[in-house]
C-alpha cells in the first residue's frame, strides 16, 4: 500500500446530539489507509451507545475522565500511528466521503515531502446545511507568519504530519490548537493546499461561546510567538476586522 496512514482524532463528551454524524463521515471515507481513533470524556448521555455501534470500524476507543478539551486531543495524539494527524471532533465532519482519497491520492504532490495538508472550511447549522465558507480564507502558499492574520486554515481541515506535533499547552483553555498550529507551522517544510473543502464546522461551537476569553488568550499566544510589537498591531486590525464583520457580515 504506498497511500500516506492518516489518524483521525475525534474528541467528545456528552455529544450524542452530534456524534453519530461526525463518526459517518470518517467511517464512510473511500481512503483505505485510515486510522479512526474516538476519545471520550466519560460521557453521561448516549454517546458511547452511539460509538459502539460502528467499534468494528473504530480503531481505538478511549472513555475516561480528562482535564478538558486539549487534555483529550492529547491522548488521542499520543496513540495515534499515521503519517498525518487530524481532529474531528463531535459536531464537525469531512466535506464528503471522498475528500481524503481526492486530496492523498493526488499524483500533483510528494507527501513524503510534505509537512502541512490544508485547506477550506464551510460553516453548516444543525441540520447539516452549509450557511457560508468560513471568513479566514487560506493563503495559496500557508507560512507561519500568516498566522498573525489569524487563524486561516480551521484546526479542522489542518493535517498536520505526526512527527512535528508536540502536546497541545493544557495552560491555553480556548486557543490551544491556535499555539498548536503555529508549532507546526515553525516546523513544517512544505505546506500543500488541497484547493478543496475539507470539513464542515457547526455553527455556535465551543468557540462561539467564548469569544472574548479565546481574544484574550489568543493575543497571549501571538506574543509569544512573534513579539509584542508586531502581536500587538495585528491583534488591533484583527480586532477592527472583526467588529466590522459583527455589524456587517461582511469580511474585507
Amino acid at each position: 500500500m504506498n497511500e500516506v496512514k492518516i489518524s483521525v482524532i475525534t474528541v467528545v463528551f456528552n455529544g450524542g446530539e452530534n456524534i453519530e454524524e461526525t463518526i459517518k463521515s470518517v467511517v464512510n471515507q473511500d481512503y483505505n489507509n485510515l486510522e479512526y481513533i474516538i476519545i471520550d470524556g466519560k460521557s453521561t448521555d448516549n454517546t458511547l451507545d452511539i460509538v459502539k455501534k460502528y467499534e468494528n470500524k473504530i480503531s481505538k476507543i478511549i472513555s475516561e475522565k480528562d482535564s478538558g478539551l486539549y487534555d483529550a486531543m492529547n491522548k488521542g495524539l499520543k496513540i495515534s500511528s499515521g503519517d498525518f494527524v487530524i481532529f474531528i471532533n463531535s459536531g464537525d465532519k469531512f466535506s464528503s466521503e471522498k475528500v481524503l482519497s481526492g486530496i492523498f491520492n493526488s499524483p500533483h504532490n510528494d507527501f513524503s515531502k510534505t509537512d502541512v495538508v490544508y485547506g477550506e472550511t464551510d460553516i453548516i447549522d444543525s441540520e447539516g446545511n452549509v450557511i457560508h465558507s468560513r471568513r479566514h480564507r487560506p493563503p495559496e502558499e500557508l507560512k507561519y507568519t500568516d498566522y498573525l492574520k489569524g487563524m486561516l486554515v480551521c484546526h479542522q481541515s489542518f493535517f498536520a504530519r505526526r512527527t512535528l506535533c508536540s502536546p497541545y499547552n493544557i495552560k491555553y483553555k480556548y486557543a490551544a490548537d491556535y499555539d498548536w498550529c503555529l508549532n507546526v507551522l515553525k516546523k513544517s517544510r512544505h505546506n500543500y493546499n488541497s484547493h478543496k473543502t475539507v470539513s464542515h464546522f457547526l455553527e455556535g461551537g465551543r468557540t462561539a461561546k467564548t469569544i472574548a476569553p479565546g481574544l484574550k488568550e489568543r493575543y497571549k499566544i501571538m506574543c509569544s510567538h512573534f513579539g509584542f510589537l508586531r502581536a500587538t498591531f495585528w491583534n488591533a486590525v484583527l480586532s477592527v476586522k472583526f467588529l466590522w464583520w459583527i455589524m456587517f457580515h461582511k469580511w474585507f
